[in-house]
């Protein structure tokens, strides 16, 4: 038997530059999202998280049933796990009151678990081999594990951190900024940098929208949380339609017999 290579359509985005400009807004709107409907509504964390959960296994359902990847569906997908991440991570924090510390603790170890299972069913975290229902099972249980935790985080610096959220803001930016530095400028692993830049954008996201919409006496600006939410959706629908979406590519070892 001879090996040989075969590039396989991902049913994920290629990573480019307009690959994190809408996941920054994706996740801001998570933020938002999520406190107009626990905070606004007055539905609370609870009645929301079990709403969020519900719209996440639809979509996360219909995007493993399609055999291609679709940019509206894909992202509809990331804002319904983000949106998620936000209420299930403030319930967790004060519902259940292990705090932030905690909350972001575990969600972090996590998240590990899986990327560790995943590495080890698989041989390769590498988000453009998302070709397979079950591999695409491994990169949702990621994405929303990392976006809960990044909801965690963002608070955990914000508040008990002592920043605030134009600190927080800044914090993630600059680390974000340091891993771009490190794509450009050394050889660490890509795979590994994805993974640490898709964490960081999430609590990135939490912290700027926490600024916009939070009371003026927490450091907020105490904008209208359904019209930030909206005004970031139209953003969002304005760069896919814009901006190129192209699936990824993995280079698969396939056999061939002569």
């Amino acid at each position: 038997m001879d090996e040989a290579t075969k590039a396989t359509l991902s049913k994920v985005p290629e990573v480019t530059l307009s690959f994190w400009i809408i996941k920054i807004a994706a996740t801001t709107l998570g933020e938002t999202g999520g406190d107009s409907v626990t905070m606004t509504l007055n539905w609370g964390y609870l009645a929301g998280t079990a709403v969020f959960l519900a719209a996440l296994i639809a979509l996360v359902a219909w995007q493993i049933a399609t055999k291609k990847f679709h940019p509206f569906l894909y992202w509809a997908t990331i804002i319904s796990s983000t949106t998620f991440g936000t209420t299930m991570a403030d319930f967790a924090d004060r519902s259940l009151g292990i705090g932030y510390t905690g909350g972001s603790t575990l969600l972090f170890l996590s998240l590990m678990s899986v990327l560790g299972f995943w590495y080890w069913s698989q041989g390769t975290i590498s988000v453009n081999s998302v070709s397979t229902p079950k591999v695409e099972a491994f990169y949702w249980v990621t994405i929303t594990l990392s976006q809960t935790l990044g909801t965690a985080l963002g608070d955990w610096l914000a508040d008990t951190g002592g920043l605030g959220y134009e600190g927080g803001a800044l914090v993630f930016g600059v680390g974000l900024a340091i891993l771009a530095a490190a794509y450009y400028w050394t050889n660490i692993s890509r795979v590994t940098l994805f993974w640490a830049a898709f964490i960081l954008t999430r609590p990135l996201g939490a912290t700027v929208g926490d600024l916009l919409d939070k009371p003026v006496s927490h450091g907020g600006l105490n904008l209208s949380r359904p019209l930030a939410s909206a005004a970031l959706a139209i953003f969002i629908v304005v760069c896919l339609l814009l901006l190129p979406q192209r699936a990824g590519r993995y280079q698969a070892e396939i056999n061939q017999t002569p």
